[in-house]
């Protein structure tokens, strides 16, 4: 199931802790999930999203505006799932993508999956290990994946950072990555209430090697705020929060009532080794 981050050995369950045969321990947390991210690992003490962005994600996605993104995903992966389907949510954060695809396919598909949820942050592995406790969460680096070779059937990147010679690593010949990014119109409105010259997000993507390139969907609907609270949830979970400061952020929520949201979605198959 894991690979032992200072040895690579295979992890062994025992009790609370996860262990290799070097003897190398790893505690399971009270809400389930499991610290795999040495401490020479760390670029900081708490890596990932500071405290706020994450309150704020949570309270914004739990409203349901991402919620079609949700069900696009879904519908693309219910046809390519095995049984026994083993899939990973790279940077999962808070879990809210995790978890709401975990109980769609569970419900609609006979393939039986079984998810893993990944984040450097500590703090938002926490939240998420609270949201589903079927699904196995860890604090682990993307860019050094502790999973062994060929494990996953299936990995999911939502607008997470990573390192393409692990995902090749750790996927199985034939299995799929489904990445998305944000499209050119992604909270467009934002970015004219903020900057003199908004640009669109550049949609360009290079090819990935070793995937192959399967299809390319744009989703695109407006999102309706019926209350401030709801667009200053969205404005302190990007980086639009560092450009403006604490009395610009009230006085632009009761300005904006529609927000476009703009998602491309790829899917690619791992080639045959």
């Amino acid at each position: 199931m894991y690979a032992c981050p200072l040895c690579q050995q295979p992890l062994v369950r025992q009790s609370q802790q996860w262990v290799c045969q070097q003897l190398h321990s790893f505690d399971i947390a009270k809400e389930g999930y499991v610290n795999l991210l040495p401490v020479q690992n760390k670029r900081s003490s708490n890596p990932g999203d500071n405290a706020e962005m994450m309150q704020a994600r949570r309270d914004f996605l739990n409203q349901g505006f991402y919620y079609p993104l949700v069900e696009k995903l879904a519908q693309i992966l219910q046809p390519l799932l095995p049984t026994n389907a083993l899939l990973l949510d790279l940077g999962c954060g808070e879990g809210y993508y995790t978890e709401a695809l975990n109980k769609i396919l569970s419900q609609t598909t006979n393939a039986n999956p079984h998810f893993w949820g990944l984040d450097i942050s500590k703090t938002a592995i926490r939240y998420a290990a609270k949201r589903d406790n079927s699904i196995q969460f860890s604090v682990a680096s993307a860019y050094k994946l502790p999973f062994f070779e060929n494990m996953f059937d299936l990995v999911t990147r939502i607008y997470a950072p990573s390192e393409m010679n692990e995902l090749l690593r750790v996927i199985k010949p034939g299995g799929y990555l489904l990445t998305v990014q944000p499209g050119a119109k992604h909270l467009f409105e934002l970015k004219q209430a903020i900057y003199k010259t908004p640009r669109l997000h550049d949609e360009q993507t290079a090819p990935l090697d070793g995937f192959k390139s399967l299809a390319q969907q744009a989703l695109s609907y407006p999102m309706q705020f019926q209350s401030d609270r709801d667009l200053l949830n969205l404005i302190n979970m990007t980086p639009f929060g560092w450009k403006l400061n604490n009395e610009q952020k009230p006085q632009l929520s009761q300005t904006i009532e529609l927000v476009q949201a703009d998602f491309l979605i790829h899917l690619h198959q791992k080639l045959p080794q």
